[in-house]
C-alpha cells in the first residue's frame, strides 16, 4: 500500500542530489583550484532503478556522481593568478546554459515526483474514509 509514497519519496530525494549537484557546478564555474590543485570539474548524478529482494521496482536510486571527463577549457588571461607560462588559465567545462536547463528539468520531475506522492495520500485517505 505504502510503496506508491516510497518511490515518490526516492525519486524526490534523487532529484534534489541532482539539483544540490548542479547548484554547485554553477557555484565552481569560474574555480580555477579545487582541493587537489585542478580546475573544477562538472558533476552529473547518475540515476539507475532501485530493486527490492523480489525484484520489483523500487523508485530509483543514485548510481554514481561522475566527473565530466572533457578536459577544462583554456581562455587567455595572462593577469590572472592561475595563469601559466604563455597566460592561459584552466577553467572548468561548465555552461551556465547547460546547468539551467538541467536545474529546470530536476525541479519539474522533483515537481511531479511531489504530485504522485499527494494524489497517493488522496486516494489512501479516501480509502480509509470509505472502510469507516
Amino acid at each position: 500500500m505504502f510503496e506508491a509514497l516510497r518511490i515518490s519519496a526516492s525519486g524526490m530525494t534523487a532529484e534534489r542530489l541532482r539539483m544540490d549537484v548542479i547548484a554547485s557546478n554553477i557555484a565552481n564555474a569560474q574555480t580555477t583550484r579545487d582541493v587537489d590543485g585542478e580546475p573544477y570539474r562538472r558533476r552529473q548524478v547518475v540515476l539507475r532503478p532501485g530493486a527490492g529482494f523480489d525484484a520489483v521496482l523500487r523508485g530509483v536510486e543514485v548510481a554514481a556522481i561522475q566527473e565530466d571527463p572533457r578536459p577544462p577549457r583554456r581562455v587567455y588571461d595572462p593577469g590572472h593568478p592561475d595563469a601559466d607560462a604563455e597566460g592561459y588559465v584552466s577553467l572548468p567545462n561548465i555552461s551556465p546554459v547547460t546547468e539551467m536547463v538541467d536545474l529546470i528539468g530536476s525541479s519539474r520531475a522533483y515537481e511531479a515526483n511531489v504530485t504522485a506522492l499527494n494524489q497517493a495520500k488522496q486516494m489512501f485517505t479516501r480509502t480509509l474514509d470509505l472502510l469507516r
